[in-house]
C-alpha cells in the first residue's frame, strides 16, 4: 500500500508523485491473528490476510536510524484551519479552482475522443498497429499533453499557478486508474464509474499545492501559498508552527477547499511523534458501538449518543422548505438561481456543516480518550453498508459514524503506544454469554437484556458484547502468532438452539461463578445477576 492509498484511508491529501517515496513512509499491513486483526503496530514481513478479510493498515513506522532520525514515530498527519479571505482573495481562489476544473475537463474530453476514435477504427477493421496512438492516463502523460497545448486552449494560463492545472489533471489520472482497476478486478469494493465532467456549480472548489513557497508566517495567523500570497487564518496555527520550528514536522502539501460556506486549508505534514505510553498500558477495553448509546465499554461506562443530525433535523427541514420556495436553477430552460435562492442554499449548507463539525469534535474526543487511557482497544468489524439497508435505522446509523470511530482508533492507538484489535465480522459478540461462553442461535434486536439459559447470567445486551470483545484480547496474547482457538466464528451462527462454546483455561464453567478472562481492570465493575436454578 503506497502513500496515496494511506492518505486516502486517513482522509487527508497526499503529496505529489515525485515526493511520494522520498521519506519512505509506507504503511505496513497489520498482522492477522485468527479472528482478530491487529492495527496500530508495524509488523515487519507480515502479509495480508485471506481474500475477503479486512486488514487494517498502520501509517506509523519506527525510525530506522535512531541516531540520525531520532527515536520517535513518523506519520503523515493533516492540520486543518479555516481562512478569513478578502473578496479579492476569494475571487482568486475561485479562479484557481476554475483552472483546475478546466484542465480536468479538457483532458477528459481528449481521452474520450481518443478512445472513441480507436473504437471506431477497430469497427472498420483497422489493424491495431495502425490505430490512432493512445493517450497516456498517468499524471505525467496528461501533464505533458496539457503543456503542449495550454498556450492555445488556455491563453490565460500564466495568470494561474501551475498547481491549479496539476490538481485537475491529478484528479482525472486517479479517476481513470480507479476505473481501470475496478474493471479488471484489481480494486475491491463497489464498481467505480468512468470519470465525468466537472460542473462549475456542482463541483466543490479545491486546489492542492505541492511545490513553491508553502509556509506559516512568524505571527502564526497567516500562511503563504504560491501565487495567492499571504492568507489570514481564522485561528492561530501555533501547534503546527511549534513543530516546524522544533524540526519535528515538514509540510508536504497544502489543499485549499471550500466547505460549509467557508474556505479551509489542510496541510499534509510529515511528523515525528514522541513515543508515548497509555495511562493504563495493561488495561483492555471492549467497545460495542450502537445507536441507543454511541459506545458501551466493557468497564461499564456508557457513552451517550448526541444525535446531532436528529437534533438539527427540524431546523434543516425548515431551511429546506424555504429553499424550495425560491427560484432555483433549472438546466432545462437555462435558468440561473436567484440571489435569494443562493442565500437560502448557503444557510442550509452552514446547517449541515455545523452538524458535521459537532459530530467530528465529539468523535475525536471519544477516540482520543480511549487511545490515551487503555493499552488495548477491541472493536468489531461492522458491516455498515448492510446495516444502512434498514430504512428505519439508516439515518441514525449514518449519524453515529461507526467507520470514523474505527478509523480514528486505528491511528490514535499507534500514536499513543497502544494497539487496536478488530474482531471478525462474524464473531457473535452479542449472542455469546460472557460468563460461560454459550452461544444463542437467535437474538432479536428488541431484546436489550441478555439472559443465558445455560448459566443464568443476566446482563445488558451491549455490555455483554463489550465484555466478549475485551475477552478476545486474552486469546490474542495467549495464541501468539497462531490461530485463535475456541472463540470466534468464520460464518453466521448455525441454526439449532443454544450451544456451549469451548472455553480457554482460566475461564469459568457453566456451574461456576465467573466472568471473562483477566483483562486489566475491565471486569471489576461488572454487576451480574444470576437466576436461581
Amino acid at each position: 500500500m503506497n502513500l496515496e492509498g494511506w492518505a486516502t484511508f486517513t482522509d487527508v491529501s497526499y503529496a505529489s508523485e515525485r515526493r511520494r517515496d522520498e521519506s519512505g513512509m509506507l504503511p505496513v499491513p497489520g498482522e492477522r491473528l485468527g479472528r482478530l486483526t491487529m492495527a496500530g503496530e508495524p509488523v515487519s514481513g507480515a502479509t495480508a490476510g485471506p481474500a475477503g478479510q479486512a486488514v487494517m493498515y498502520s501509517g506509523l513506522r519506527r525510525a530506522e536510524d535512531a541516531a540520525t532520525k531520532g527515536s520517535g514515530l513518523k506519520t503523515i498527519q493533516a492540520y486543518r484551519f479555516a481562512l478569513d479571505l478578502t473578496p479579492g482573495q476569494e475571487r482568486d481562489m475561485y479562479a484557481h479552482a476554475g483552472a483546475a476544473r478546466f484542465a480536468h475537463n479538457w483532458a477528459l474530453a481528449r481521452v474520450e475522443a481518443v478512445m472513441g476514435q480507436r473504437a471506431a477504427e477497430r469497427s472498420y477493421g483497422v489493424p491495431d498497429e495502425q490505430l490512432t496512438p493512445s493517450m497516456p492516463w498517468s499524471l505525467a502523460g496528461l501533464r505533458k499533453a496539457w503543456n503542449a497545448v495550454k498556450a492555445d486552449v488556455a491563453p490565460w494560463w500564466a495568470e494561474m499557478s501551475k498547481e491549479a492545472f496539476n490538481t485537475g489533471l491529478d484528479a482525472l489520472a486517479r479517476g481513470l486508474r480507479n476505473w481501470a482497476d475496478s474493471r479488471t478486478g484489481k480494486r475491491s469494493g463497489r464498481r467505480v464509474g468512468f470519470p465525468r465532467f466537472k460542473s462549475r456549480r456542482r463541483t466543490t472548489p479545491s486546489i492542492r499545492f505541492t511545490t513553491g513557497p508553502i509556509r506559516v508566517e512568524p505571527d502564526r495567523m497567516h500562511i503563504v501559498l504560491p501565487r495567492l500570497g499571504s492568507l489570514k487564518l481564522h485561528e492561530s496555527a501555533r501547534k503546527l508552527a511549534r513543530r516546524i520550528e522544533n524540526g519535528t514536522a515538514r509540510i508536504m502539501s497544502a489543499t485549499v477547499r471550500r466547505d460549509g460556506g467557508r474556505w479551509h486549508v489542510s496541510f499534509t505534514v510529515e511528523i515525528e511523534r514522541a513515543e508515548r505510553v497509555p495511562g493504563r498500558p495493561q488495561a483492555v477495553v471492549g467497545v460495542d458501538l450502537g445507536i441507543k448509546y454511541l459506545a458501551v465499554l466493557s468497564t461499564g461506562d456508557l457513552i451517550a449518543n448526541p444525535r446531532h443530525l436528529v437534533t438539527a433535523q427540524q431546523r434543516m427541514r425548515s431551511l429546506g422548505r424555504a429553499l424550495s420556495r425560491k427560484c432555483g436553477p433549472d438546466r432545462r430552460i437555462c435558468r440561473r438561481p436567484s440571489k435569494r435562492w443562493q442565500r437560502a442554499a448557503a444557510r442550509l449548507s452552514r446547517a449541515h456543516a455545523r452538524v458535521a463539525n459537532l459530530r467530528r469534535d465529539g468523535l475525536h474526543k471519544l477516540t482520543t480518550r480511549l487511545a490515551r487511557e487503555y493499552g488495548t482497544v477491541v472493536v468489531e468489524d461492522l458491516n455498515v453498508t448492510g446495516m444502512l439497508a434498514n430504512r428505519r435505522l439508516a439515518r441514525h446509523i449514518a449519524d453515529a459514524a461507526f467507520a470514523v470511530i474505527r478509523r480514528q482508533l486505528a491511528y490514535k492507538t499507534g500514536w499513543n503506544g497502544g494497539r487496536l484489535l478488530v474482531a471478525d465480522r462474524w464473531y457473535p459478540s452479542s449472542k455469546t454469554c460472557s460468563g460461560c461462553g454459550a452461544v444463542k442461535t437467535k437474538l432479536a434486536l428488541h431484546e436489550r437484556t441478555y439472559v443465558c439459559e445455560a448459566c443464568g447470567l443476566v446482563c445488558d445486551r451491549d455490555r455483554n458484547a463489550a465484555l466478549n470483545l475485551a475477552a478476545l484480547a486474552a486469546e490474542f496474547n495467549t495464541a501468539g502468532s497462531g490461530p485463535v482457538a475456541a472463540r470466534g466464528a468464520d460464518c453466521k451462527t448455525r441454526l439449532g438452539g443454544q450451544v456451549a462454546a469451548k472455553r480457554e483455561p482460566g475461564t469459568a464453567s457453566a456451574g461456576q461463578t465467573g466472568t471473562v478472562p483477566p483483562q486489566g481492570r475491565t471486569t471489576n465493575t461488572c454487576a451480574l445477576r444470576r437466576t436461581e436454578r
